[in-house]
């Protein structure tokens, strides 16, 4: 899941990049709000962190151009303004959650796997394609009782082919969601993680779980009887 991180403090956006990364997430950064503004008129993310005290645009103006242009991403917003009325004033033009700084890590975390959670139409804890599972909290991967070992990019693929299980995903999907915008990758790197992801899959479940592609369509997590 793709997530867009607006902090202009360049200590405070590595540390969380880190954070989110190691939660399996990928980031993309903005440190300033004009370049938030222009991404997110061409870009398609799970969750923008926000924070309201930024360089060429306030916090606050992104969020209300956001919002009108119809954009239904979840906001949190993270700043160091604790004040009541601003928090309001956050809420009221659209933003879904509200930490103030200082914050403790796990907070910040939980918030924003409940706002994933959210946005993705799906308040169940989790999801399944056959024996595979996928806790949408602990955001762990298991076939049966035994946890699956991903790769980071992996997991991405992983988790957006369970997130829309039965349904064919384009390999143009996979790739926006996997990769940053200043990832160094192409379109192909989508088939390796593809293939090693069968891979895997193939040693666990004997082929009860797999990934079918549809040519010119996309790749389709689906749930195989035994034969």
């Amino acid at each position: 899941m793709r997530i867009l991180l607006v902090e202009d403090h360049i200590e405070l956006s590595r540390w969380l990049t880190k954070a989110l990364l190691d939660a399996h997430l990928t980031v993309e950064c903005a440190m300033n709000g004009a370049d938030a503004d222009a991404l997110l008129h061409t870009q398609e993310y799970g969750l923008v962190i926000l924070d309201l005290t930024l360089p060429k645009m306030d916090g606050l103006d992104v969020l209300k151009r956001m919002r009108a242009r119809g954009a239904k991403t979840p906001v949190l917003i993270l700043t160091a303004r604790g004040g009541l009325n601003e928090r309001v004033q956050g809420l009221n033009l659209g933003a879904d959650d509200y930490l103030a700084k200082p914050f403790e890590l796990a907070e910040l975390e939980a918030r924003v796997k409940a706002l994933l959670r959210r946005s993705q139409g799906n308040e169940a804890v989790t999801l399944s394609c056959g024996p595979l599972s996928f806790d949408t909290v602990s955001r762990l991967f298991s076939y049966g009782d035994a946890p699956l070992s991903l790769t980071p990019r992996e997991y991405a693929v992983l988790e957006a082919l369970i997130i829309r299980r039965g349904q064919a995903v384009p390999k143009e999907k996979l790739f926006d969601e996997v990769f940053a915008l200043d990832d160094d990758a192409n379109l192909d790197a989508i088939e390796i993680y593809i293939h090693r992801l069968r891979k895997k899959l193939d040693s666990v479940s004997a082929g009860s779980v797999a990934i079918t592609t549809l040519r010119g369509i996309g790749y389709l997590l689906e749930a195989r009887s035994a034969a």
